[in-house]
């Protein structure tokens, strides 16, 4: 997505209220929104590297209950989700020539 002036727009690593995209126009990647945004794709990814570690031990236990089970899939869907709009939100803003060889 590109702004008026045809520069790209960052996609950020949330969402509206109703969950539609919500996109950055800047040319500055220093900007204070921008670093704010950098920091909240960091603060995902740990917490899904802390979902992941969490997860394994009770997927592996015969005896976890389906409550527990259900509640660690919704948090690794919300993981998952997190992880591939920051990798999309990446990919979008390498440059043209390395992004068409990444398949983006």
């Amino acid at each position: 997505m590109c702004d008026g002036e045809g520069t790209p727009m960052r996609l950020l690593p949330w969402t509206t209220p109703e969950g539609a995209p919500c996109y950055l126009s800047t040319d500055d990647p220093r900007s204070l929104l921008s670093r704010v945004a950098d920091e909240t794709e960091a603060a995902l990814l740990v917490s899904a590297e802390e979902v992941l570690d969490h997860a394994g031990p009770l997927l592996a236990d015969p005896h976890a209950g389906t409550r527990e089970l259900r509640f660690t899939g919704a948090r690794l869907a919300e993981s998952l989700r997190d992880a591939v709009r920051i990798a999309e939100s990446r990919g979008l803003r390498l440059p043209d020539g390395v992004r068409g060889r990444a398949g983006g």
